[in-house]
């Protein structure tokens, strides 16, 4: 596995999320970027010499946790669009 191989599974795995976000190599999740928002910002990088897949993320545990994943299962549940009333937009810049 490389960090290219892996990178590009993600990329393909979460394109249709909303609230994912794969960052740019090289750029680390900060809780700064995603509080008070329902995303989680994702970096992945693979650690040749120890083979093992590094992944690291970031979400604000209010709004992407408890709160943000029963309004999020609600508008599932009840055939809403799954963003309704979620902000992919944090507070912070």
């Amino acid at each position: 596995m490389t960090t290219a191989a892996a990178r590009e599974a993600y990329d393909r795995f979460y394109a249709d999320e909303p609230f994912v976000t794969l960052l740019a190599e090289n750029v680390w999740p900060q809780t700064a970027a995603v509080v008070g928002s329902n995303r989680v910002t994702v970096q992945v990088t693979v650690d040749a010499a120890a083979g093992r897949l590094i992944a690291i993320s970031a979400i604000d545990n209010l709004t992407k946790g408890t709160a943000g994943g029963a309004v999020q299962s609600m508008n599932i549940a009840l055939g809403l669009p799954e963003a309704t009333g979620l902000s992919t937009v944090g507070v912070a810049p």
